[in-house]
């Protein structure tokens, strides 16, 4: 049994080592001559062209021309013809925005009228020519139901310019004074 098993593992391999895939592999070789991958050539590059700064002939926007100008422009705004006084000391009132002052009620005293103004708990008695609110407001008129004042405000352009606002007075609180 042992010598039956032998000869049929002799026979297997002897059918196996036979020649008759010859042409298959002649058959691959052709196949894989024609499947090998083609590269094209490479495009001719450009030669690389520096592009040439040109830049030097126009204005510098950081030189030192410019910033005197800029400088300039701001001081001329600062001590234009519309500026406000820096050199002149505050009034009490000028540290309110003008939108938390109140007009109470008016006074009048030897031909002269004043206006009653409350900041937050204080009330202030005020004539023309005191200054209120924050934007450099000018006191130019009293009546009796209103403050008529003059602002000094800056444009986008910073010049001054002039704007005219009234102040007035509360209705409650004019209820209460009659």
């Amino acid at each position: 049994m042992r010598n039956l098993a032998i000869i049929t593992a002799v026979m297997f391999l002897a059918a196996c080592g036979g020649d008759e895939h010859q042409d298959l592999k002649e058959e691959l070789k052709t196949i894989a001559k024609d499947l090998r991958g083609r590269v094209d050539a490479l495009p001719v590059v450009k030669p690389y062209e520096p592009v040439p700064y040109r830049a030097f002939e126009l204005s510098d926007p950081f030189g030192p021309a410019k910033i005197e100008l800029a400088t300039g422009a701001a001081a001329k705004s600062k001590s234009g013809a519309n500026a406000p006084d820096a050199t002149r000391p505050k009034e009490p009132l000028e540290a309110y925005p003008l939108e938390s002052l109140k007009m109470v009620g008016t006074l009048s005293q030897k031909g002269l009228t004043y206006a009653l103004v409350r900041a937050d708990s204080s009330l202030y008695r005020v004539k023309p020519g005191n200054y209120l609110g924050q934007n450099f407001g000018i006191i130019t008129g009293i009546s009796d139901n209103q403050i008529n004042l003059k602002e000094l405000v800056q444009d986008a352009s910073g010049d001054w310019t002039e704007r005219k606002i009234a102040l007035q007075i509360l209705e409650a609180e004019a209820a209460k004074g009659r």
